[in-house]
């Protein structure tokens, strides 16, 4: 017989339909180094409970497939990550069952689909760009430095994935937190040669209300960061530099 593996996915048919929360087991069959979303691509061509019961499909949301587009973000086992790459092999050693739910720091739309608008949202509220006059030709920018490109480039591999938030104890309906990924955009946002001409206002944005002041300092965060981003860090530097810019921004008006 074919060997098989179990996958237990929290369903729900909308965000707006609490009731119809519920829990359905899949049998699927195992393959070499198959990972979570080829193992639901399984229940889709055949959605079949382990009980025998035709249902709809798994509703889940993926297009890399490789942890670069962050969009596949769930909860694994009980820990958020990227089902593209969770490995069923290393779920499951000796036929363990794999548990699947959705985030639940976002408002779902269906089974193990999210809404993520709240993190763009927040790039916007950061100004999370480099903001420049395009009308005229301005010439070159200025150059930036090895020594800069090396701390700004961990702080790029952001994918807005989620996980960080996700795993925030400060993130949740009775906080406005933006949470660390946010912070950290203002970070590499300010490190550019180009970016530092608005370094002021980006920091103005995260020092009121839902800001910086309300990290919890519980550096759950990076403990989950998919792409290994210092965002302890991050959160560290844009404390001291919003507490300077308290001080002295001042002078620079």
């Amino acid at each position: 017989m074919a060997k098989t593996i179990t996958l237990k996915v929290q369903r729900q048919d909308s965000g707006d339909r609490p009731e119809t929360k519920r829990w359905e087991e899949f049998a699927v069959e195992w393959h070499p180094r198959m990972n979570v979303i080829s193992a639901l691509m399984e229940i889709r061509k055949n959605p079949v409970t382990s009980s025998g019961k035709t249902v709809a499909p798994v509703v889940w949301e993926s297009v890399c497939l490789e942890e670069v587009c962050g969009s596949c973000t769930m909860i694994v086992n009980g820990k958020v990550r990227q089902s593209c790459t969770a490995l069923i092999d290393q779920l499951s050693p000796n036929g363990e069952t794999v548990t699947l739910q959705p985030m639940s720091k976002f408002p779902l739309v269906r089974d193990l689909v999210v809404d993520r608008s709240r993190m763009f949202k927040d790039l916007k509220t950061v100004k999370a760009w480099i903001q420049l006059d395009g009308t005229h030709e301005l010439g070159p920018g200025p150059r930036q430095s090895q020594e800069n490109q090396e701390e700004a480039y961990p702080l790029s591999r952001c994918m807005t994935c989620g996980c960080c938030l996700e795993a925030c104890p400060q993130v949740n309906e009775h906080s406005s937190f933006i949470g660390p990924a946010a912070i950290n955009q203002v970070r590499l946002f300010n490190l550019h040669p180009s970016g530092k001409m608005h370094a002021g206002e980006r920091l103005e944005t995260i020092m009121g209300a839902g800001g910086i002041a309300d990290c919890g300092k519980a550096q759950n965060c990076v403990e989950v960061c998919p792409k290994e981003i210092p965002l302890v860090d991050s959160i560290a530097v844009m404390g001291r530099e919003t507490t300077k810019h308290l001080l002295f921004g001042w002078l620079l008006k």
